[in-house]
C-alpha cells in the first residue's frame, strides 16, 4: 500500500492535524529533553534508553508519556521518589504548543512549510535550554542545521516562497553566507572594542590553572571560552605563584595557547600542566558572542533566508540589551557576566518567522 495522497490527507478537518501536531510536538518535547540533558555532556541522545537521572532507573514507555507521567507522578522518579525537573514537563509543553501554534499559522499552505519550520523551532528549543545553562549551542544544531536547512530548500523551496529547487538552494546558500558572515563581522567588532574583562577578586584570592580550565572564586571557565585566537592573553599579578617544581612571588604573568611568560621567564604553556596563583584581580579576552553564534545564525539563514538574518540580528540586539540591563537593574545579574546570546537570535527568528509578511508590508509602507 503506497503513502496517502496529498488530496487525501488535506480532507481530513483542519483541527484533526491541529491535534495531531500538539500531540506529535509533545512526543517530540519528550525526546528534545533528552537531546538538552546529553548533548553538552558529549552522550548518545539514543542509547541507553530514558532513565531516571538519580538512580539510573530505566523508564519503561507505559511510564514515559509525554505531560500525562510527569503530572500523575508528581514530578518524581517512579523508583527512587526523586524530584524530576519541572523542565521536562515545560519543554513538552512547549514544543507541543509550538507545533501547534505552526500548523495554525501554516497548515493553509500545505505540509512540507508546517513540518520543516517545526524541525527549525525544534532546533531552538534545544539551543535555548542549552545556551541558558551551558553557554554553548552544540554543533549538532548549527552545522547540522545549516545542513538539513540548505536540504530542506533544495527539496521544497516553497518555504523560501520560490518554486525551483535550484532557486531554493541559492537562497539557503546565501541565507547561511550572510547569516554566519554578519555574526563572525559582529564578533570581530566586538573583540577590537570590549576584547578584555577585568575581574576584581577579594585580595588573597587563589585560582588555579588545570590542564583543562581555569578555576576563579565565581567559578571554572574552559580554555575553549578564553582562547578563541592565538593572541588572545590571561593577564594577572600575583603575590605568589605556584608550580610544580618551582614559585615565584610578586610577579606579572601571561598566558596565552602558544606561551607562558612568568616575570623574565618563557614556557610551553603544553608543558605546564598545574598552576597556582594568588591575587587580587585577572584580566580574561572575552567576546561579544561566542562562535556557536555565528553558526546558528547561519542556520537560520538556511531555513529563512537572508532578509531573517538581518532582522534577526538588529531585534536580538534590543531583546539582548532589554533582558541583560533589566536583569542588572534588579541585581539578578552583574554587569560583568556572561549572557547567553542565542536565545535571544532564536526569538528574534521566531518573530520574524510567524509575522514576516506583516514586517515586510510594513517596511514597505515606509
Amino acid at each position: 500500500m503506497g503513502a496517502p495522497e496529498p488530496s487525501t490527507l488535506a480532507a481530513v478537518p483542519f483541527h484533526f492535524w491541529s491535534f495531531t501536531f500538539f500531540v506529535f510536538g509533545c512526543i517530540v518535547g519528550s525526546f528534545l529533553n533528552v537531546c538538552i540533558y546529553r548533548m553538552p555532556l558529549d552522550q548518545s541522545v539514543v542509547s541507553p534508553p530514558s532513565h531516571c537521572p538519580h538512580c539510573k532507573y530505566s523508564i519503561p514507555f507505559y511510564l514515559n508519556i509525554p505531560l500525562v507521567t510527569w503530572l500523575w507522578l508528581r514530578g518524581k522518579c517512579a523508583n527512587c521518589a526523586a524530584p524530576i525537573s519541572p523542565r521536562y514537563f515545560a519543554v513538552e509543553l512547549l514544543t507541543g504548543l509550538t507545533f501547534l501554534a505552526t500548523w495554525l499559522h501554516f497548515g493553509g499552505k500545505g505540509f512540507p512549510s508546517p513540518i520543516i519550520f517545526c524541525v527549525l523551532l525544534a532546533g531552538f528549543i534545544v539551543a535555548t535550554f542549552i545556551d541558558f545553562e551551558h553557554f554553548i549551542i552544540p554543533d549538532e544544531i548549527t552545522i547540522g542545521g545549516v545542513v538539513v536547512g540548505v536540504l530542506l530548500s533544495g527539496l521544497f523551496p516553497e518555504i523560501h516562497g520560490l518554486g525551483k529547487a535550484a532557486d531554493g538552494l541559492k537562497a539557503a546558500a546565501l541565507g547561511a553566507v550572510v547569516g554566519g558572515g554578519l555574526i563572525y563581522g559582529v564578533l570581530r567588532l566586538g573583540k577590537l572594542l570590549f576584547g578584555q574583562q577585568r575581574i576584581e577578586l577579594p585580595d588573597a584570592s587563589e585560582i588555579t590553572f588545570t590542564e583543562n580550565e581555569l578555576l576563579l572564586p565565581t567559578g571554572p571557565v574552559s580554555y575553549e571560552e578564553l582562547f578563541y585566537r592565538r593572541s588572545d592573553t590571561v593577564a594577572f599579578h600575583a603575590t605568589r605563584l605556584e608550580m610544580v617544581d618551582r614559585s615565584y612571588w610578586n610577579v606579572d604573568v601571561r598566558l596565552s595557547p602558544a606561551k607562558l611568560r612568568v616575570g623574565k621567564d618563557e614556557f610551553d604553556p603544553g608543558t605546564v600542566h598545574h598552576m597556582e596563583a594568588v591575587t587580587s584581580g585577572i584580566v580574561l579576552p572575552r567576546e561579544a558572542m561566542g562562535f556557536g553564534d555565528v553558526k546558528f545564525m547561519a542556520a537560520i539563514g538556511a531555513f529563512l533566508g537572508w532578509p531573517a538574518v538581518v532582522f534577526s540580528l538588529m531585534v536580538s540586539a534590543v531583546i539582548g540589551s532589554v533582558v541583560g540591563v533589566s536583569l542588572i537593574a534588579f541585581k539578578r545579574r552583574e554587569w560583568s557576566s556572561r549572557i547567553p546570546y542565542g536565545p535571544y537570535i532564536a526569538l528574534a527568528a521566531v518573530i520574524w518567522l510567524f509575522g514576516r509578511e506583516n514586517i515586510v508590508g510594513w517596511l514597505m509602507a515606509r
